[in-house]
């Protein structure tokens, strides 16, 4: 299985952070080389070798993975209360992995539609994951973050940024979906509309198998 290792690309004040966010773009195409994405074409044994599959992820603004990648193991404080999560508690789910910050805007501009997301499809064993990369994870700026927004899924601390590091993010928001068993299935820079027509039409073809 592939795996794509520490790089710590998030970091300094909060006066580099949009700065950082705006040439996410740029710097995403030079990350891509250790993501290798699947095209039309390859004979690779990709098991969504048709068009339509490809269309799906697509159409959602997602860029699809290779089979076999592999997000880094993490284990981290929950928000509220002092609980810890990691992602191999929710391998039997669809998971939304969210990073993102309260100074991020874009990253509010989304959080309704995760949690629209989480709401919908919860029952049917997806958990939208929000990792805040806030600096010191301040209780001050969080609580009524979360609270305004009346966001009901996990939330999780990455103050240190070690985790968003190890993922590889070099912008926010940034949304990586791992399929149940850890496979990466696809990433997102930026907000998406994550309940939109076209990202369910993508879940739908992702959620683990009803028993």
């Amino acid at each position: 299985m592939k795996s794509w290792g520490s790089s710590a690309l998030l970091g300094g004040n909060r006066r580099g952070a949009f700065l950082r966010i705006g040439l996410a773009i740029a710097l995403f195409a030079g990350v891509l080389w250790t993501v290798p994405v699947w095209r039309p074409g390859e004979d690779g044994g990709h098991h969504r070798g048709d068009a339509v599959a490809l269309d799906a992820f697509e159409k959602a603004g997602i860029t699809e993975f290779k089979e076999g990648q592999r997000g880094p193991a993490f284990r981290l404080r929950t928000f509220p209360g002092e609980g810890h999560a990691s992602l191999e508690d929710f391998k039997h789910q669809l998971v939304v992995l969210n990073f993102w910050a309260t100074w991020c805007t874009p990253c509010m501009i989304e959080m309704p539609a995760l949690e629209a997301l989480w709401q919908e499809y919860r029952s049917r064993r997806l958990v939208v994951l929000g990792v805040s990369v806030d600096r010191g994870a301040p209780r001050a700026l969080l609580e009524p973050y979360i609270e305004h927004l009346r966001l009901t899924f996990p939330i999780l601390l990455d103050p240190d940024l070690k985790t968003a590091g190890a993922w590889r993010v070099t912008g926010l928001p940034a949304t990586f979906i791992v399929k149940p068993g850890g496979e990466v299935a696809g990433m997102a820079v930026g907000a998406r509309e994550w309940n939109g027509a076209e990202m369910r039409a993508l879940v739908e073809t992702l959620l683990p198998a009803s028993h």
